[in-house]
């Protein structure tokens, strides 16, 4: 190997015994995550969107990536979308623990969304999916495969992840990157913020879907109680039939979620089934709205072998 004329294969690595010193073995192989903060990837009318992109590396692979070798390691792709109630996100805090996924081998492209005070549903779908769009066009940038992609979110972001798996728009002015489409190989809703049929949805929510809840407010400030049709357009059983195309999902909610409540994970779960869909519930005993239970390796490694099966 070559850099700037230098060759690291005839380096004379150091080998000097040192009295006291503690030496570890290593194979380059060992796992990392390199970030590439604040990726542009659309600009709607005067709003800026942005990707948080966690790129899989290790000493051999980032190597290669500085000499531009042809055969530097391509990745499956997550495309996941953070939460926030649809309104302006924190794409960086939960980084840390989505770096975890990125470890374990895939390109993870967290997505920014117009929140609910600039664009009403299903802009933050529609979004979604241009971000997809985005990563499939510089898949070789980014190192990615670009037909192994996985739409993923948590809270408004399942949501998101979910419509975006739902709503078809590729033939329409909404599509930013003509000729490419959007299409995932498999879904991972992470207690979404799914439906809006039953009272208690939202447990906490003691102004639910009157016109300033998250939901009254992401469908423009409107009283869905008054306007039931706008609560079903909402609610992602209320979008699924036998002829909807939606790829796998696996839906993953806390037993104990005081803000949204695990009968919406459930309600979907049971949807797809009635409609013939595949699709998968993992249910965390005694989880709240998010937090480490969701990042363990156990769960990680149920998410993996999901994804697996999708791309497979």
């Amino acid at each position: 190997m070559e850099f700037d004329g230098f060759d690291m294969n005839g380096f004379n690595v150091f080998s000097d015994e040192i009295e006291g010193a503690v030496k570890l073995p290593t194979t380059g192989l060992e796992p990392g995550v390199t970030y590439r903060h604040d990726v542009e990837y659309a600009q709607i009318d005067d709003t800026k969107l942005h990707l948080q992109i966690l790129i899989p590396t290790n000493r051999i692979e980032m190597g290669k990536q500085m000499m531009g070798s042809p055969d530097a390691q391509k990745y499956p792709c997550v495309v996941y979308t953070q939460g926030s109630a649809w309104f302006k996100q924190d794409v960086y805090g939960n980084i840390p623990n989505i770096s975890k996924l990125a470890a374990r081998g895939y390109v993870v492209a967290v997505v920014e969304y117009r929140h609910s005070g600039i664009a009403s549903f299903p802009a933050q779908a529609k979004d979604m999916r241009n971000a997809i769009r985005f990563m499939k066009v510089h898949a070789e940038e980014f190192n990615i495969l670009p037909d192994r992609i996985i739409a993923a979110g948590d809270s408004s972001g399942g949501h998101t992840a979910l419509f975006a798996g739902i709503i078809k728009d590729d033939d329409t002015d909404d599509n930013l990157f003509p000729g490419t489409d959007a299409d995932v190989k498999g879904i991972v809703n992470y207690y979404g913020s799914t439906t809006f049929m039953f009272p208690d949805s939202n447990p906490i929510t003691i102004n639910h879907c009157l016109p300033d809840s998250p939901e009254g407010q992401v469908m423009g400030g409107k009283n869905l109680l008054e306007q039931p049709e706008l609560a079903r357009a909402l609610s992602v059983e209320c979008n699924i039939d036998e002829n909807t195309d939606i790829p796998p999902v696996l839906n993953i909610h806390g037993t104990a979620d005081i803000i949204v409540n695990a009968k919406c994970s459930v309600t979907v779960y049971n949807r797809l089934k009635e409609c013939g869909k595949d699709t998968e519930l993992i249910l965390l005993d005694g989880a709240s709205h998010g937090g480490n239970e969701f990042w363990t390796d156990e769960l990680i490694d149920k998410v993996t072998a999901f994804i697996e099966r999708c791309i497979a």
